[in-house]
């Protein structure tokens, strides 16, 4: 049974969930009616998709305690370790991010019978993990990385790994392959370039999975994607690192990394084998170059420094999950998005569960700024040299075309804030049915997008008021207009500010899509 079965009725109105396979769109097309933010997770867990990761599993150490004192056959510093932590790392956590967002996991793997190797397992079965597909060899040194910290600062990280991982294992693992991939809707690869994926097991995967059905999926995260590209995985996912080595060339720690990898797209598509690859860019958030479509970003919501690990696997697992489920590609990105600035936020390496994420949604839900708390959030980022961009409009029933002007837009600048019409406004605009979302449920969507930093709402006539007391250095507008057609023109270019006219999104899309809901026509008949 398919992720897509056996689900008529629990979906999207129409008792569904958008095919993995149509069009993108930043979140799907019906999504935004009230309740997306509990509902979304929590539909995504009932789908109980079965996902096998297969790869290095590490056990993440985090030992703390006070410091106060140096070292004296050393100029270090001695700690006093008071608290020992361990967790599952690496692929382990990957598995574990699944199984709290409610996938039927399983992993695959070779572990030590070592102390790591059972407490390692032990964590992997009490939460829900089958692990029945587990290598276990007592020449195996299970892989653990311990981090030693201090007052929140990680002043040491010692790794213990096996020199050689044994044949024995290898071929046992590899032998348990065949058999394991066919019952799975997706299969995560989580290469950390150890050995465990080494033949005879690589050459197994790729020989099953090279012959997989349509409906599942194959992700790959890997240190180096070349190897497994004989695949054509659906979604290769490095992280700015292993893209620079896949270009062969350095990437600087700046957000000017999306703009480099969008660049060489194509050459990112041909090493990697892929339908499409995500690159994680860690505080910069993650750039999509799909083989057909659109580019898409995604932009993390950062924190202050924490002793955080793993959230990268919250992120492939999240996505990973929400593809299964059939979302389209970039909500999947951005659902994904979301789960990874949940896990930041925690100490060591933890998960993103159903709840928590639901939880981290609904915050946006009457999240709009007034303009004058707008306005001190603006003085601060441009005290810090960040670029304002301003947009507006109704954005009742979202859709992919408007997901794709905010995408462009928030790539003018720094800072992207979105003026939404208060409800009377939009129906004074549209007339009396609209809007469709009352003005908090179409903030908390707006406010939702990765790529959206602020939202606040206007009830002028145009937002010329909100532009001459916020003063954004670039104003943009999407549709068929030029500067000179928008009265804002006028107000933005007297305190030095430019106007930028970005793709044209069709309203009749909107009117459209209004329209079949109200009739009760599929959702996904192409719009005319």
């Amino acid at each position: 049974m398919t992720a897509r079965e056996g689900t008529a009725g629990q979906g999207l109105p129409d008792g569904s969930l958008p095919d993995r396979n149509m069009p993108d769109g930043s979140l799907p097309e019906l999504s935004e009616q009230r309740g997306l933010a509990a509902w979304l997770p929590q539909r995504l867990a009932e789908e109980r998709p079965a996902i096998l990761v297969v790869g290095d599993l590490i056990l993440d150490g985090w030992w703390s305690g006070p410091s106060d004192r140096m070292c004296r056959e050393a100029p270090a510093p001695v700690v006093d370790i008071d608290r020992r932590e361990f967790s599952p790392g690496g692929a382990a956590n990957t598995a574990m991010n699944l199984a709290a967002l409610g996938a039927r996991v399983s992993v695959a793997g070779i572990i030590g019978t070592d102390d790591a190797g059972k407490e390692l397992k032990r964590q992997l079965v009490a939460a829900g993990v089958d692990t029945s597909l587990l290598t276990e060899h007592s020449d195996m040194v299970t892989t653990t990385k311990i981090r030693i910290s201090s007052g929140g600062q990680v002043l040491l990280r010692f790794d213990d790994a096996a020199a050689k991982i044994p044949e024995e294992a290898l071929v046992r693992l590899a032998a348990a392959v065949p058999a394991a991939v066919g019952r799975q809707n997706a299969v995560v690869i989580c290469d950390y370039a150890t050995g465990v994926l080494a033949e005879p097991v690589r050459g197994q995967l790729v020989g099953h999975l090279s012959r997989r059905g349509p409906d599942q999926l194959v992700v790959v995260d890997a240190h180096d994607p070349r190897p497994w590209a004989g695949l054509q995985p659906d979604l290769a996912t490095p992280n700015s690192q292993e893209a620079a080595r896949l270009l062969d060339r350095r990437l600087t720690g700046g957000p000017e990394r999306a703009a480099v990898v969008m660049e060489h797209g194509q050459q990112l598509l041909q090493a990697t084998g892929a339908r499409a690859v995500v690159i994680t860019l860690d505080r910069d958030g993650t750039v999509l170059i799909p083989a057909a479509g659109n580019t898409h970003r995604t932009w993390a919501r950062p924190v202050a420094e924490k002793q955080a690990s793993g959230a990268g696997d919250t992120f492939v697992a999240a996505l990973t999950l929400a593809r299964t489920a059939s979302l389209p590609l970039t909500t999947s990105l951005d659902l994904a998005q979301a789960a990874a600035d949940v896990v930041v936020h925690h100490p060591g390496t933890s998960v993103c569960g159903t709840d928590e994420l639901g939880r981290y949604l609904e915050s946006f839900a009457d999240t709009a700024l007034t303009a004058d708390e707008l306005e001190r959030h603006i003085r601060a980022h441009r005290s810090d040299g960040q670029r304002v961009v301003l947009t507006n409009g109704c954005f009742d029933v979202l859709h992919r075309g408007h997901t794709r002007y905010l995408n462009q837009a928030k790539q003018l600048g720094d800072i992207l804030v979105v003026a939404l019409n208060s409800d009377d406004s939009v129906r004074k605009l549209k007339g009396p049915g609209r809007p469709i979302n009352s003005v908090a449920d179409r903030a908390a969507v707006i406010a939702a997008l990765s790529c959206v930093d602020y939202v606040t709402v206007f009830d002028t006539p145009t937002p010329i008021p909100l532009i001459e007391q916020l003063r954004p250095e670039i104003y943009a507008k999407g549709g068929d207009y030029t500067p000179e057609m928008l009265a804002e023109t006028q107000a933005v270019e007297a305190y030095g500010g430019r106007v930028s006219i970005l793709d044209y999104v069709a309203e009749r899309s909107t009117t459209a899509m209004v329209e079949r809901i109200r009739n009760g026509q599929d959702a996904a008949v192409p719009e005319t």
